[in-house]
């Protein structure tokens, strides 16, 4: 920890005993802790929709074969790969700088970028278009 050891810090009264109970009701309470809850559970939709449905779409959108489709959707996984580590540094450095408030800002403008960018992907023209649209809004 980066205080140091747990049982050091709560042998010499540096770190109060805390319950599992007690600081679960801590967090359910915690206005700031539902509001990443309902963030995530949105970005986390988008993820599974687009995981189980963009295979089908450059199928039937861009006359794709099955196996050309579902290569081309599997890149929106393996950029959630990277996305999920990017969020993350991107949501602690403005936690750094700005508290919770920032980390609630920087989620929510992702989120919101995300959103713009799955309107503009279903109403792509053209399979290059739709990959390089889809590429960003998987990050």
């Amino acid at each position: 920890a980066p205080k140091g050891n747990y049982s050091d810090l709560k042998k010499h009264g540096n770190m109060p005993e805390v319950s599992a109970a007690a600081s679960f009701r801590s967090g359910a309470i915690n206005f700031n802790t539902w509001v990443l809850f309902i963030q995530y559970a949105c970005c986390f939709g988008v993820e599974l929709t687009m995981n189980n449905a963009a295979a089908l779409y450059f199928k039937d959108e861009f006359g794709q074969s099955t196996e050309s489709a579902a290569a081309i959707a599997s890149i929106f996984g393996w950029m959630n790969l990277f996305a999920r580590g990017l969020g993350g540094y991107f949501s602690d450095m403005a936690n750094t700088k700005m508290g919770m408030r920032g980390r609630l800002w920087t989620q929510t403008i992702f989120l919101a970028c995300e959103g713009a960018l799955v309107l503009i992907f279903a109403n792509s023209n053209t399979l290059g278009g739709a990959i390089v649209i889809m590429i960003f809004f998987s990050l």
